[in-house]
């Protein structure tokens, strides 16, 4: 068995919360919100590529619809190494699925990690003695490892997660038995967790050995892994919509926690681009502004050209993006999504998805 991780990258992500930038054919994970011109996709694949050893070792599942956009974003990604889904069903079926083909190509002792695409990472370094820690001890264990962050204020949009019994250092990074998930508790709790100094963020990044996550589907989530396993991807039609926290994590006894600080931020919402770029004068400004009394909020132009006047404004996030222009209350992003779903019910403008 060898100790080389083999990173799948999940990119089929829609990134509703960063409509309009994002759109249907064109989603977050496409998109360069830092100002480097490297899209999140590319900056996912690029810091794993030490990890992997080369482009030979990365895949990428995803969807139909993206798919070309993926190949033109990674152009030295192996085809063989690209999954394209039917449907989406969440984490879950696409975690079992590349799995399952991951084995045929490495066998069962391949040890594998499975990483969003659209999340930012600033300290790489960091992240990759993460890596090689959380590698190693899939190595050492039947160990289903997640990375945890460490929090750093009482954030109510993320799952939680419990440090149980300490079980050895790797690297000078300490991993724990999970005790348990919390998903996205209120602001008291997640200030108690807080308080406890035993609970990490879940990052949805997971490490673990093939056999090992394909032994605990079996046992907690057959439902998924046995039609996957009789007919491929054509099971997909068949499976529910799952999350492979609900389906896996929340149930095994191999879930193992390494908790680290590698600069992470799961790029959310509109709100990230405060923690991204430098506010001026209170406000993060990506587009010409001419503000008259406006105040902690962001402004985003994907036309340099246009120009964005706002007067008497606070707590905003402002976007224009072609032939649209969201105006929202930073604490109201997450109802981005039910605006969606009013653009879905008018045929009419569906263009603008």
């Amino acid at each position: 068995m060898t100790n080389m991780l083999i990173p799948i990258i999940l990119a089929g992500g829609k990134g509703e919360r960063f409509w309009p930038l994002s759109r249907r054919q064109y989603p977050k994970q496409f998109l360069s919100l830092d100002g480097s011109g490297v899209s999140l996709l590319q900056a996912t694949a690029e810091r794993l590529l030490p990890a992997s050893g080369g482009w030979d070792k990365i895949w990428v599942i995803t969807n139909s619809a993206i798919a070309s956009t993926i190949r033109q974003q990674l152009p030295h990604l192996p085809e063989a190494n690209l999954l394209i889904e039917p449907e989406g069903k969440d984490t879950a079926p696409a975690l079992a699925w590349s799995t399952l083909e991951a084995v045929k190509r490495y066998g069962k002792d391949a040890i594998l990690g499975f990483f969003p695409a659209d999340h930012a990472i600033t300290e790489i370094e960091a992240f990759e003695q993460t890596l090689q820690s959380a590698t190693q001890l899939a190595a050492d264990r039947e160990a289903i490892v997640t990375l945890g962050i460490q929090p750093d204020r009482p954030a109510i949009g993320y799952g939680y997660i419990e440090q149980g019994e300490k079980v050895k250092e790797y690297q000078g990074l300490t991993a724990y038995r999970v005790n348990r998930f919390t998903e996205k508790p209120d602001q008291e709790t997640a200030i108690k967790f807080l308080a406890t100094h035993r609970y990490s963020w879940n990052s949805g990044m997971f490490i673990f050995r093939a056999g090992v996550v394909l032994k605990e589907l079996e046992t907690y989530a057959p439902e998924i892994l046995q039609p996957l396993q009789d007919k491929g991807k054509n099971a997909y039609g068949e499976l529910a919509k799952q999350s492979i926290d609900y389906a896996l994590m929340e149930k095994t006894k191999l879930a193992y926690v390494i908790p680290a600080d590698f600069g992470w931020d799961d790029v959310g919402d509109w709100n990230a681009l405060s923690r991204l770029h430098p506010a001026q004068d209170s406000n993060v400004e990506l587009a010409t502004h001419i503000g008259q009394d406006t105040n902690n909020s962001i402004i985003y132009s994907s036309n340099g050209d246009d120009l964005v006047v706002t007067i008497g404004l606070e707590d905003v996030v402002i976007v224009r993006d072609r032939e649209i222009t969201l105006i929202v209350k930073k604490d109201r992003t997450q109802d981005i999504k039910k605006v969606l779903k009013k653009l879905q019910n008018r045929p009419d403008l569906e263009q603008f998805l």
